[in-house]
């Protein structure tokens, strides 16, 4: 089958699912549940819905329970959407992704604020070795002393950089009528 088609078919659950798991399931063990991404075997049989749950892990295997139980009323929602011939059995999968990326990313702020000092502390002493003139020294260190000077016109007819343009000396466009 087409992968575009399976796409489209996932994007239709993956919607379906997490309308139905917001705005219409009813069970309050299902709580800060996020629908990540859906995937859809071959023949349309069957479909990994990978669902993303904020809390303990307590918390997170009552989601999970919650879900399995209201499998058949969120596929009837999936049923109502899609117009194939058969609606593919709901799966539904935690998704340790959400949580492991937060976790790196929390690994990774912690890593920066302890090698933060000694980093910050070489930084600065680099910056004020470059900026720092010798004594003796007849140059000014500026940003544009380093750039190369790049003609200001390529066309012989174009003015030159040196030329100041009076606004007396330019024609107006238009000219008064008579």
């Amino acid at each position: 089958m087409k992968t575009f088609r399976l796409a489209r078919v996932a994007e239709v659950i993956r919607e379906t699912a997490a309308k139905a798991i917001l705005f219409q399931l009813k069970d309050p063990r299902v709580r800060n549940v996020t629908v990540t991404r859906v995937e859809v075997s071959a023949d349309l049989q069957h479909a990994k819905v990978y669902v993303s749950v904020m809390g303990s892990e307590k918390e997170q295997r009552l989601t999970m329970h919650g879900l399995k139980s209201a499998t058949g009323f969120i596929q009837s929602r999936v049923a109502e959407q899609l117009t194939t011939r058969y609606v593919p059995r709901l799966t539904f999968v935690l998704d340790q992704g959400v949580k492991q990326s937060i976790a790196v990313a929390q690994l990774l702020r912690a890593e920066r604020a302890s090698s933060a000092d000694p980093a910050a502390e070489q930084q600065s002493e680099a910056e004020e070795s470059a900026t720092t003139v010798p004594a003796g020294s007849d140059t000014v260190a500026s940003p544009s002393a380093e750039m190369p000077e790049t003609p200001a016109a390529t066309r012989a007819d174009a003015p030159s950089a040196s030329s100041s343009t009076d606004p007396a000396d330019v024609p107006p466009l238009h000219s008064p009528p008579d």
